[in-house]
């Protein structure tokens, strides 16, 4: 198996086998916390040799910067199947769309991804003040 595409998005959708992805983001600034984001995607793009055939499960955490869980954790299974004749590779794409995400605190979250108990990858939120971020951005910010 080979990670093609990790990101979080604005939104994504799988339309006909192609990932469709909207507005890619690794920051979110809020004036004031608690903050309750409204709606995002995290977009992931799969591909597969013959050799990767069968059932996987994968497993979806958000995580704080002390591995705490954001929201539960989203476990789906994907079954990978390869028709008949020389076919070298399947791709599959997941879409999580994501409503209403709660972060208590600034701080750097994470989406840790896993296959089958292996990690594939983890893709950063930093979530920080808007204050914060002028200051970083100079005065064009």
């Amino acid at each position: 198996m080979q990670l093609l595409l990790a990101t979080l998005c604005d939104s994504a959708a799988d339309y006909q086998g192609k990932l469709c992805v909207l507005g890619a983001f690794d920051t979110l600034c809020a004036p004031q916390f608690p903050v309750v984001h409204p709606q995002c995607s995290l977009a992931l793009r799969l591909l597969f040799d013959p050799e990767d055939r069968g059932r996987h499960e994968l497993n979806i955490k958000l995580q704080d910067e002390n591995m705490q869980e954001v929201m539960p954790a989203f476990t789906p299974v994907m079954e990978v199947a390869f028709s008949q004749g020389q076919v070298p590779f399947v791709t599959r794409n997941l879409v999580l769309n994501l409503q209403r995400l709660r972060f208590e605190k600034p701080g750097v979250y994470r989406f840790n991804i896993s296959m089958d108990g292996s990690a594939v990858v983890s893709v950063p939120l930093r979530v920080t003040r808007i204050e914060e971020m002028r200051g970083a951005l100079g005065p064009a910010g």
